[in-house]
């Protein structure tokens, strides 16, 4: 495996895992109130996005293999470029319906 893909995996799954021990034990309404986790959550996010994107340059084949790879970046620019209208139930909600299945997409690719 190249190199850079395997960095990029790598940070994939750093991320991924470092945002979940962010939230790990609470509900949304703990993380609405808790404005360093969601900064660190939506930073996560902006890397995990960035992280895709690079993979996308590198090799396009191996990331059409990742579970909605593509509204991922889309998050991440979302969160970069209109940050001013992330609402946090919808962070929320991707935290509690989708990082899993990109932990395991990424773990399968390794």
């Amino acid at each position: 495996m190249d190199e850079r893909v395997q960095e990029c995996l790598n940070d994939l799954i750093f991320n991924v895992e470092e945002l979940l021990s962010f939230v790990a034990g609470m509900s949304y309404e703990d993380y609405r109130e808790d404005r360093k986790t969601q900064a660190a959550v939506e930073r996560k996010f902006e890397i995990i996005g960035e992280a895709l994107n690079r993979l996308s340059r590198i090799n396009p084949e191996l990331l059409s293999q990742i579970t909605n790879y593509r509204s991922i970046i889309s998050f991440r620019n979302i969160l970069a470029h209109g940050y001013d209208s992330v609402e946090d139930r919808v962070v929320w909600g991707i935290v509690e319906s989708d990082l899993d299945q990109l932990l395991r997409d990424v773990i399968r690719l390794l």
